[in-house]
């Protein structure tokens, strides 16, 4: 099968690689489409530790069941699915308590550490558990199904966080994910989004898709903005998308006592926190890691147009153009949010 091998940190070559055969409980997938994730750019150059050459990357993925394991029984071929990124063992204590992000054995397609190595789908075939996919309905398209594991990250987010009715909230960056918090934010009855980036561009596509308001913190100090917004009070939540130093103590300074802040973005091995902004107004922190079941919820969200992926999809490119995408999407060309490859 043809494949877009990491073969060194900022190397990407198209080779032939034999097709993985699918264990008793695995699916052997024909990948029809696969978006390059922010994690797999942060990976080619070897700076997260979490894509150790030789490996195939891609986790975000649909295709066409080409085969099933001798055990798997709800499954079979030419069935139209996506998969979670996520391989759990289903046994330990957290997958128990049906905290599957959070599994003790957990992998993840597409990646590779000292750990673990788990070939992906920017390849024509993938074998993942069967335990892991779900079916996608037919008004769906592949390059939309793509993005089902970016939507559920969002979603998962949003489903930490303490939203009431008519609540207003605040999304630190207007990335992939961030434009995602934003609708899925608006879903779960938040009644004004604020939204906050460095990018006009990625603001006004937050605006299109739902934003009350949005600020370029790159030229106005958003803090006064959300308090006259909020009667000196501040909003009521806050989930921070982009995950380093500046955007956490934005998004912790712009809630009010007793608000909340989720946690997403993921960047930054370490930030600085206002700890004594967060004890004495008592803040509620949050992390949220990856997502844990939201798949179904997802697929209805998208198949429905409540969540529009369409907006977010910057090209749809075959999978031999690969290298020279990550190397734009490394190079933060402007303008550019979702990539999908197709094999």
């Amino acid at each position: 099968m043809k494949a877009l091998l990491l073969s060194a940190y900022k190397q990407l070559d198209l080779v032939d690689m034999p097709a993985p055969r699918p264990a008793a409980d695995e699916l052997l997938i024909r990948i029809k489409a696969c978006g390059i994730c922010g994690s797999d750019v942060h990976g080619y150059d070897g700076g997260t530790g979490r894509r150790l050459p030789p490996v195939v990357m891609g986790h975000e993925a649909a295709g066409i069941v080409e085969a099933v394991g001798s055990a798997v029984e709800n499954y079979r071929a030419g069935d139209r699915v996506t998969f979670d990124s996520t391989v759990y063992c289903g046994k330990c204590f957290f997958c128990l308590r049906g905290q599957i992000n959070l599994c003790d054995n957990r992998e993840v397609i597409g990646v590779s550490t000292p750990a673990f190595r788990r070939m992906g789908a920017f390849a024509e075939f993938v074998a993942v558990p069967a335990r892991t996919a779900y079916p996608l309905p037919d008004n769906m398209t592949y390059s939309h199904a793509a993005l089902i594991e970016a939507v559920s990250v969002a979603v998962h987010a949003v489903s930490l966080t303490p939203i009431a009715l008519d609540d207003t909230a605040v999304v630190v960056g207007a990335g992939m994910i961030g434009l995602l918090v934003l609708q899925a934010v608006r879903q779960a009855g938040a009644g004004r989004v604020f939204v906050v980036d460095l990018d006009d561009t990625r603001l006004a596509l937050a605006r299109s898709l739902g934003a009350t308001q949005t600020f370029n913190s790159r030229n106005a100090d958003v803090i006064p903005h959300i308090l006259e917004q909020t009667m000196g009070r501040g909003a009521d939540v806050a989930l921070e998308c982009v995950g380093s130093t500046i955007p956490v103590k934005l998004a912790l300074d712009s809630v009010r006592k007793g608000g909340a802040v989720t946690l997403v973005g993921n960047v930054a091995p370490t930030v600085e926190l206002g700890l004594q902004s967060a004890v004495t107004r008592q803040i509620r922190l949050q992390g949220s890691c990856a997502s844990s079941g939201e798949y179904p919820a997802c697929i209805s969200l998208i198949s429905r147009g409540a969540i529009r992926v369409e907006p977010l999809l910057s090209a749809v490119a075959p999978l031999e153009d690969g290298a020279s995408w990550f190397r734009r999407l490394y190079e933060r060309e402007p303008g550019l949010l979702k990539v999908v490859l197709q094999p």
